[in-house]
């Protein structure tokens, strides 16, 4: 997304520097999950749909996104399912919860470039395999950029690189 510029010349869209590209098309083609993520003081339904404006079908890839990162599960748990609120920055939900509603906030808006860095750190390994395995639609027709210091999160990449101290010690399948 450019939040820092890398060197001209070295990373590349569509075979188009990224640096060429009007930063708010770039921005707008990717789906952004940090391991931290920010949620407003709004509804779980307006956190998840937020960027899909006046869409009529926004209440339908609400709920798809929400199965998809396993957020749907929680929603007898919350008071007013979709249009609870919760609280600054996401207080009322759990660390998994949070990442689970930033994981359906990006996958609601389809993107083209999915980033997802560590966002499921804050899920048991149960969970995450059920996310995995419910993402796998969802990345099959986009590329893919997963963080994880987990082995399990990244096993099903087409190619995996392994970093030590910003340097790639290993990489492969």
């Amino acid at each position: 997304p450019r939040l820092v510029d890398p060197p001209p010349g070295t990373v590349f869209l569509d075979g188009r520097d990224v640096r060429q590209w009007p930063l708010a098309t770039l921005r707008g083609a990717i789906g952004f999950v940090p391991q931290e993520p920010f949620l407003f003081s709004a509804t779980l339904a307006e956190n998840v749909g937020f960027g899909l404006g006046v869409d009529p079908e926004a209440r339908a890839r609400v709920e798809r996104a929400a199965w998809v990162s396993c957020l749907d599960a929680d929603l007898a748990s919350f008071p007013k399912g979709y249009d609870t609120v919760v609280g600054e920055r996401g207080i009322t939900l759990s660390g998994g919860q949070k990442q689970r509603t930033a994981i359906a906030r990006a996958v609601a808006v389809d993107p083209t470039i999915l980033v997802l860095d560590d966002s499921l750190s804050a899920v048991d390994t149960d969970t995450e395999e059920t996310i995995l395995s419910r993402l796998t639609d969802v990345m099959r027709a986009r590329t893919c950029l997963i963080v994880s210091h987990r082995v399990s999160t990244v096993r099903g990449a087409d190619q995996i690189v392994v970093l030590d101290d910003g340097r790639v010690v290993e990489q492969g399948t």
